[in-house]
């Protein structure tokens, strides 16, 4: 490859500053904004550790407890076989997730910094009033999941359980202000603990390997069974979370990379290999949630398996464990509250990116959790465990509405050769992700279609 002059490259970096319409005042989560330095120098892997971290919040959007159901429903009705729409899903995710880290690392901005810019202030308005929508959405599918675990491992009311996620504030105050480092290590951890969690249930559930292999092969059935095809719709429609492709955008950014075509490329392949790894981990509990229902229920005669709360009563006697309903809600517990980290995050991000006003962590923090606490309360109260499942369903359906409205702006600027410069989308990758795009798109508008009618 042609080594750039000095000169050269000092335009290019000149011409992506100058081809937004006007400067970014304030960087991405300005608190935590470049505050972790990168190896210059050092081999192929101590490079990569120092951008491994954010990758690993943006999974946590994809096995948090709204996924949970349409797994558990998708095993224990038929089997193996939509494992192949999980993998599907998840190289979506891959694509857009790497658009998302692009976009940050190249423009200096978030993606909603990004719309700020380039919309006019109504159309910008609007689409921050989407997003806080499902940021709230997703909120309530975390809180619900952190209830029901607490009332299947401790038997605390669901009431009371939604009341006490409101306490997680405190940790993430507590971990924001000693370093983004820190927040990144408390998600991993708690990422490995619902891996080995599932690892276990694997084991005890004593899986079809060929059946495993079979489901990862895409079948016609999927798409000539209307029931089948309606719960694959859901995996893959409510499996890209929007406000992932906002806090990505954002996160890459806390690593102190130059700010030079060579420092922005690197910065990008290692954040690329980060967010890929991540998401085959992500793939992996997905698909064993998928794997558990079917090896623990389908094969058992038990194909009507759709809610949390009766795969957690039904795991241990169809096992013959007493301890595979306690992994299971362990898992779902460390699920729900990593989830509201990156949670917080994201509705920091939206709400500095689209408004350019900035509030205290803990205020933004209470802000969110109130809007998603108050339904769930009154809910519970009114309706009891049926009403969570049915407020888990709905939050997935506010989440699959507003996907669309994250995803297009985001291949739209990634593929704009005067935002993007030398690191816009080549031609084939942007055909793939408008056609990515196009699915989602549907499938979502699909999924709307025959919820309400």
């Amino acid at each position: 490859m042609k080594k750039m002059s000095t000169n050269e490259t000092a335009s290019n970096l000149g011409d992506l500053k100058h081809s937004w319409k006007k400067e970014n005042p304030n960087p991405s989560l300005q608190e935590v904004h470049k505050s972790i330095p990168i190896k210059k120098t050092g081999s192929f892997f101590r490079k990569l550790l120092g951008f491994i971290g954010p990758g690993y919040l943006v999974a946590v959007g994809y096995m948090d407890p709204g996924n949970w159901a349409t797994s558990i429903a998708g095993g224990s009705a038929y089997g193996y076989t939509l494992l192949s729409v999980i993998l599907i899903s998840n190289l979506m995710a891959i694509l857009l997730q790497s658009l998302s880290a692009k976009l940050g690392i190249v423009s200096g901005r978030d993606l909603a910094q990004a719309c700020r810019d380039h919309f006019s202030k109504p159309v910008s308005f609007v689409l921050w009033i989407l997003c806080e929508l499902a940021i709230a959405a997703c909120d309530l599918a975390e809180i619900i999941g952190a209830a029901i675990a607490l009332n299947l491992l401790f038997g605390i009311p669901l009431v009371y359980g939604v009341c006490l996620t409101a306490f997680d504030i405190l940790l993430v105050l507590l971990l924001q202000n000693k370093g983004f480092r820190y927040i990144e290590s408390f998600v991993i951890a708690l990422i490995a603990t619902i891996a080995v969690c599932f690892g276990f249930e694997l084991i005890l559930s004593k899986p079809e390997i060929s059946g495993i292999v079979s489901g990862f092969i895409p079948s016609s059935t999927i798409v000539t069974n209307p029931n089948m095809l309606y719960i694959a719709l859901g995996i893959l429609g409510a499996t890209v979370m929007p406000h992932n492709l906002y806090l990505h955008s954002s996160i890459v950014q806390t690593r102190k990379y130059d700010d030079t075509l060579e420092g922005k490329r690197s910065a990008i392949k290692y954040a690329t290999i980060d967010s890929t790894v991540a998401l085959m981990l992500a793939l992996f509990v997905n698909a064993a949630i998928l794997i558990l229902s079917a090896a623990a229920f389908h094969k058992t005669g038990h194909t009507d398996v759709a809610e949390i709360q009766d795969a957690y009563h039904l795991l241990d006697p169809m096992l013959g464990s007493g301890i595979a309903g306690i992994l299971f809600g362990v898992a779902l517990l460390a699920s729900g509250q990593n989830s509201t980290l990156t949670g917080t995050l994201a509705g920091q991000i939206v709400m500095e990116g689209f408004l350019n006003i900035r509030l205290k962590p803990w205020l933004r923090r209470l802000i969110t959790r109130l809007i998603a606490i108050i339904p769930a309360v009154t809910v519970t109260l009114i309706y009891g465990e049926k009403g969570t499942g049915e407020l888990l369903i709905l939050s997935q359906v506010i989440l699959s509405l507003q996907l669309s409205f994250a995803v297009i702006p985001l291949v739209m600027f990634t593929s704009d050769k005067s935002k993007m410069g030398i690191f816009v989308n080549k031609t084939w990758i942007k055909w793939l992700a408008w056609f990515v795009t196009s699915v989602i798109v549907v499938l979502n508008a699909y999924l709307l279609w025959s919820t309400f009618f």
